[in-house]
């Protein structure tokens, strides 16, 4: 709504009757001599002021993101892979993962056992495949692109996947951090970054062909698509910095042999899929699979 003020319009008559400048002229001549009609002292047009702004209209926006301060001391040393922007949302397609409980004790296993190698991991409180990169999106392209992807991903069945093999992965400004999990889509990667996740050993077929759909959309709206030959996996920790001396090699392979001999491992590490999510800012957009 226009913040320009209401303007006063005479009537009809009013132009009729003295609206031309002739008139004008006749009445500034008449002004303030006696038995003139309509003679006396000229009025002081008043300011006209300005309805009141509806509530409607004042929280028409609100749900769009406010002006943000980034400090990264609050997230673990991370710096953003975009500058924050009003109107500029991070965006990114993934498959969400529930685990079971037992999942997190060996998690907890894992994230222990590389102290012994001098590392301090961050365990992962998320578990998901990602299926895009993330990507910025302008507020107003959102729900088209959410329109389209749930067009593309309709026809898709749900299906399993494995995820045993261990595997080190550092962010992809150093070396590849493939279709896997971060701590958030909008953080980091100028900053090196290094995690521990179990890759996808069987299912990687299904992933790729969502992946193709995903990347037919990205590509609707001038985006970047998936990286090639991706490794899925799901990323359970993390730290600051490049540290792959450290845990590849011998820590690599203990940590491989603690998930081997894990109780019900073969039971926990096998994930159904039965949804895609779309991550925009604060919003969320599933997909459920047929």
């Amino acid at each position: 709504m226009s913040g320009a003020p209401l303007v006063g319009y005479s009537s009809s008559s009013e132009d009729e009757a003295g609206g031309s400048p002739a008139a004008a002229e006749r009445r500034e001549e008449g002004a303030g001599e006696p038995g003139t009609r309509g003679a006396g002292p000229a009025q002081t047009s008043m300011p006209i002021p300005r309805l009141p702004v509806p509530d409607s209209v004042l929280n028409m926006f609100r749900d769009q993101e406010q002006e943000v301060t980034d400090d990264s001391i609050k997230h673990g040393g991370r710096v953003r892979n975009f500058p924050h922007e009003r109107g500029n949302w991070a965006t990114y397609v993934y498959l969400p993962c529930v685990i079971q409980e037992e999942l997190l004790e060996l998690q907890e296993l894992l994230v222990s056992h590389t102290r012994r190698y001098a590392v301090s991991l961050t365990a992962m409180e998320e578990f998901h495949i990602s299926l895009s990169q993330s990507v910025v999106l302008r507020y107003h392209w959102i729900n088209p692109l959410v329109q389209s992807l749930k067009e593309r991903v309709a026809s898709f069945y749900r299906f399993f996947c494995t995820a045993s093999q261990v595997k080190v992965y550092t962010n992809q400004h150093r070396t590849s951090l493939l279709g896997g999990s971060s701590c958030s889509p909008s953080f980091s990667l100028s900053v090196p970054r290094t995690f521990v996740g179990l890759e996808v050993s069987c299912g990687h077929s299904q992933l790729l062909e969502l992946v193709s759909e995903v990347d037919k959309v990205m590509e609707e709206f001038d985006l970047p698509t998936f990286y090639k030959n991706p490794s899925f996996h799901i990323s359970l920790a993390w730290c600051v910095g490049d540290l792959t001396d450290k845990l590849e090699g011998q820590c690599l392979q203990e940590l491989q042999e603690i998930v081997d001999r894990f109780e019900d491992s073969a039971f926990l590490l096998r994930f159904q899929w039965d949804q895609i999510r779309c991550r925009s800012g604060n919003k969320f957009f599933s997909f459920p699979l047929r």
